[in-house]
């Protein structure tokens, strides 16, 4: 078969939550069942060793030492913010923009 069916590409288009017009359900009939084709390709590959390779290299983790350091006090933060609430930094609002 060279192309999904309407009702396959709806399907996952329903999965995916998105809208496709007729156009484009033509279009993905073809798309997705070579992408399809494509990831069953990774089922013929011949794999040496069940093990687990979770890394090709080793890394040493270079830790710092723990050091008493002075923290910045809230008041001097005060100073360079526009607005604050008790001990909170008021930030403008960034959703649906």
């Amino acid at each position: 078969m060279d192309k999904l069916t309407k009702e396959e590409v709806l399907h996952v288009a329903h999965l995916a939550r998105i809208k496709v017009t007729d156009d484009e359900i033509e279009k993905y009939q073809v798309d997705l069942k070579k992408l399809l084709d494509d990831v069953d390709k990774i089922k013929d590959i011949e794999v040496e060793s069940s093990e687990l390779l979770v890394t090709p290299v080793e890394h040493e983790s270079i830790l710092r030492n723990d050091q008493d350091t002075r923290s910045v006090d809230f008041n001097e933060i005060k100073k360079n913010v526009p607005a604050t609430t008790g001990n909170f930094v008021e930030v403008p609002v960034m959703v649906n923009e």
